[in-house]
């Protein structure tokens, strides 16, 4: 679930989030932070042109006597309110939260309190989780899959505590991996038991193969281990 106070809502301070931010993803060599972070080209750009935006209006905005206007104002106001519904459309930040690559500068740039920058909280799990998920695979058409994961003991599909999430490592082709360290694997997690895994029309007539942990996303480091490898055709 996304944190709505990490894009900064203020005018002064989503100018210089957006001016860092956007750097940042776009810094890098051979690969940039965006793309080790799981970004698409397309995002990364489209990230960089909403900061161009406000960076572009920003000038205007902060020169009170002579180009301050309402509607100034307003266009800036709008880009923000556009840099937030882009990230809840795409989970931007939900996603660099949960990649296997953030760090602790990837999530402070990005003003993600989660992870391995949360807060400590009143109860802090002590043994890592030893439960592996159980989990049922149903494709339901055009690319989509339907999950529920459970617990050994539970009758119904939902999050085994202390865990928040279940984490899951995917692929689409012919051949499985070798395992769960494979690098084509894609990295996803959900904080329902019961969810639907979109991969695209595309992969219809192809094979999921997708493996499943418990996680907590405060404490990763009681995350259970990973399931054996499950496959499913895709329709």
């Amino acid at each position: 679930m996304g944190n709505s106070t990490r894009i900064p809502r203020g005018i002064d301070e989503y100018n210089d989030y957006m001016g860092i931010t956007s750097s940042y993803l776009s810094a890098g060599v051979p690969t940039s932070n965006g793309v080790r972070l799981g970004l698409l080209p397309e995002e990364i750009t489209q990230w960089g042109e909403l900061g161009s935006k406000t960076a572009s209006l920003y000038p205007k905005y902060i020169d009170k006597k002579n180009s301050r206007t309402t509607a100034i104002k307003d266009e800036i106001l709008s880009v923000i309110n556009e840099t937030v519904a882009f990230d809840k459309k795409f989970h931007i930040l939900d996603r660099i939260a949960s990649s296997r690559n953030a760090n602790i500068a990837d999530l402070a740039t990005f003003n993600i309190k989660s992870g391995i920058t949360a807060k400590t909280g009143r109860s802090i799990p002590q043994s890592p989780i030893s439960e592996l998920v159980t989990s049922t695979i149903a494709p339901i058409g055009g690319g989509s899959v339907s999950i529920k994961c459970y617990s050994s003991t539970g009758q119904r599909a939902g999050i085994l505590e202390p865990a928040d999430s279940v984490q899951y490592l995917y692929m689409v082709g012919s051949t499985p991996p070798a395992s769960a360290e494979d690098d084509g694997l894609k990295l996803g997690s959900s904080t329902k038991g019961i969810f639907t895994l979109q991969t695209g029309p595309g992969s219809s007539g192809k094979n999921l193969y997708i493996y499943f942990r418990w996680y907590n996303s405060k404490h990763p480091d009681i995350a259970g281990p990973w399931s054996s490898l499950q496959t499913t055709l895709i329709l």
